[in-house]
């Protein structure tokens, strides 16, 4: 797999700014091509070949950290929509899948392996606390990030999704400005 990676996540793996890497590609240095809406993408095999040419080095470990991957858990199909869709506009490029319920999760998170998890309390069959307490239980799971959010979330209820491993968690409505932000500090990635 080739990844394609935006000028921002391209600037992170060579230490420069984003105008640096713009730069380079205006100047023919950096091979990239344009997307239907004018934004540059470039891959990260021509990355690599670039860096290697100047003598740049190159982080394998942070090659894992180009995509973030989330999964988000909610029996309501348009709040799953809007966050999905927040989440994939982000500058952050992270890579989003769905659940509708705590089966559905429970079978993405062995294969799609999420570094975090937004996650609904109220849902049939099997609820978010469960889940949760599950995920974190689990030895290859728990470093999963769990980002509770619930319109029926109380303050014992908070506590007790704590306990059981929660990171964060939040009432409905949240803004997706807020959403975002929070997504953004639990991942270690900076946010506008």
């Amino acid at each position: 797999m080739n990844p394609v990676l935006t000028v921002f996540q391209a600037a992170k793996l060579c230490s420069v700014s984003p105008k640096t890497i713009t730069n380079w590609i205006e100047a023919g240095h950096i091979e990239a091509f344009k997307t239907v809406g004018g934004h540059r993408r470039i891959k990260l095999t021509h990355l690599r070949a670039f860096m290697q040419k100047q003598g740049i080095p190159i982080a394998e470990e942070n090659e894992d950290n180009l995509k973030k991957r989330i999964l988000v858990v909610d029996d309501d199909p348009i709040i799953l929509e809007t966050i999905i869709q927040a989440l994939q506009e982000d500058e952050n490029n992270y890579e989003v899948m769905a659940a509708s319920d705590g089966f559905e999760a429970g079978l993405k998170v062995r294969k799609f392996k999420p570094h975090l998890m937004i996650l609904d309390i109220m849902m049939p069959g099997i609820k978010g606390d469960e889940i949760c307490r599950q995920i974190k239980a689990n030895g290859e799971t728990r470093d999963i990030i769990v980002l509770v959010l619930s319109a029926y979330l109380d303050e014992a209820q908070f506590e007790q999704m704590k306990a059981y491993g929660a990171n964060a968690c939040y009432s409905k409505p949240l803004q997706l400005s807020r959403l975002k932000q929070e997504v953004g500090r639990l991942l270690g990635r900076s946010t506008n």
